[in-house]
């Protein structure tokens, strides 16, 4: 099998385009609209301003990316991985999903991709801080991190470029924990997240679907064993070969990025 996918969206809001849904369900939903909006932005902007707070936090997650093939048939790629983060500089994040098993490491100036299935790695020179990390690997590499948006110390404005429309939708549950689920529209996609009650209002869910591709493919992301400051487990940024991984340059890495190397991308209808 050798599937021709549409190019699918990145694990970005700004970078546009991935998900769908099953099921299209036509709702009605009462609107309060001016005093839904405010809560839904005070909401946000908590969530945003208690993730900036944290020196140190890190996180597990589940994610399933949607691609949309030419025949229209939207298939699911899952993968799970963990999340560590030291501002202002560092960050070690893996991947593993059927196809990839990737580690990711940046210590404020080198980034190391190591593919374990591979045993082989490629290293770039990145001086600066995460976000400057965030904006060269979505930009330059076209390799997002995951929830790349919620990473960043500004993440409420970045979260709300270009949205034109706003729903409260109450409390949902996810993993056990009661959120405040919140919809954002926009010219390109439509995102929902889900935000933890109570004094640490950190994100649980957050789902990403494209208005650009046919059938609405998304991209969703769930969180878990949320840990922040002194409970957080760094380790070391700095990559140590210890496997004797082969080191090669990144574009000879194959098998780590975000679609199994018997995809083929193609345009968008």
């Amino acid at each position: 099998m050798n599937p021709d996918v549409r190019k699918p969206v990145n694990f970005s809001r700004r970078s546009i385009p991935v998900l769908t849904l099953s099921a299209v369900l036509a709702v009605g939903i009462s609107t309060r609209a001016n005093a839904d909006e405010a809560d839904a932005k005070r909401l946000l902007k908590g969530m945003s301003d208690y993730l900036a707070a944290q020196q140190a936090f890190s996180f597990s997650y589940d994610a399933t990316l949607e691609v949309v093939t030419p025949e229209d048939q939207i298939l699911g790629l899952a993968s799970s991985g963990k999340v560590v983060v030291n501002r202002p500089d560092k960050i070690r994040a893996t991947r593993a999903g059927g196809f990839a098993d990737v580690v990711m490491s940046f210590d404020g100036k080198t980034l190391t991709i190591l593919g374990k299935n591979l045993n082989a790695y490629a290293q770039v020179e990145i001086p600066g801080s995460i976000a400057h990390l965030v904006d060269v690997m979505r930009d330059k590499y076209d390799r997002p991190l995951p929830a790349a948006d919620l990473l960043l110390t500004n993440s409420y404005d970045i979260l709300m470029e270009g949205v034109e429309d706003i729903k409260d939708l109450g409390s949902g549950v996810i993993g056990g924990v009661e959120c405040d689920s919140l919809a954002f529209r926009s010219k390109d996609v439509d995102w929902q997240i889900w935000i933890a009650h109570g004094d640490k209002p950190y994100p649980c869910r957050y789902v990403i679907t494209s208005k650009r591709v046919p059938k609405g493919p998304s991209y969703a992301i769930q969180f878990g064993d949320w840990k922040t400051g002194k409970a957080v487990t760094a380790g070391s940024f700095a990559f140590k070969n210890t496997s004797k991984a082969t080191m090669v340059k990144l574009e000879e890495l194959k098998g780590t990025g975000d679609l199994p190397e018997h995809f083929t991308k193609g345009a968008s209808k």
